[in-house]
């Protein structure tokens, strides 16, 4: 399956992949302060077990940072 993360294109092996599973593989020590979009749709972080990705899906991964 392919999937645009952050405007660049990955390949992912599996045919279902939820959210929680694309970030456990993708980036498994950095998943905190993450807030993640797919097709402009922002997706609480509640939904990220059950939410399954589809072909061509495009993902938004943002990282909260700290400042003042």
């Amino acid at each position: 399956m392919e999937l645009q993360i952050n405007n660049q294109k990955i390949h992912v092996d599996q045919p279902k992949v939820s959210i929680q599973l694309l970030l456990n593989m993708h980036w498994p020590n950095q998943q905190k302060g993450l807030a993640v979009a797919v097709n402009a749709q922002v997706i609480a972080k509640a939904d990220w077990e059950t939410y399954l990705l589809s072909e061509a899906d495009d993902i938004l991964i943002i990282t909260a940072t700290q400042g003042g």
